[in-house]
């Protein structure tokens, strides 16, 4: 529903629209990226196996998963890849129950707060993380 919901906190892009962006980035990193949508918790966590298994850098936005999904953040935690969680909007300023993100533990870093940029610090992350460069 990006762009749609909520467009005053999430702003108006489409998902379309961050995955082109995505896409251009990881071209320019010389990476190849496999972009995927998922709403429920099973397929997520089928996805992170799936990344896992062909050794890819994650970079996931589990969404409302992230405050309560102790199965996700199982999944997250049993992989030995490079994890990278993402949130659009500072979820540390929003409601309470939003500042605990069970996932986090389970991932090498969060990025928080800078709308699509999240997504796109979070793959010069990974990215930099798969090739041993510091971040």
């Amino acid at each position: 529903m990006l762009g749609k919901r909520e467009p005053e906190m999430y702003g108006r892009l489409t998902l379309a629209e961050v995955n082109v962006a995505i896409r251009r980035l990881a071209g320019e990193l010389r990476c190849r990226v496999s972009v995927e949508q998922r709403s429920g918790e099973g397929e997520l966590i089928d996805s992170v196996h799936k990344a896992a298994a062909r050794g890819s850098a994650i970079v996931i936005n589990p969404g409302a998963y992230a405050h309560y999904s102790i199965a996700l953040r199982e999944a997250l935690a049993s992989v030995g890849v490079p994890k990278i969680e993402v949130h659009m909007t500072n979820v540390h300023a929003r409601e309470p129950f939003r500042r605990r993100m069970v996932t986090a533990q389970a991932v090498h870093g969060t990025v928080v707060g800078f709308g699509m940029n999240s997504y796109l610090l979070a793959v010069r992350a990974a990215a930099a993380l798969l090739d041993g460069t510091k971040v």
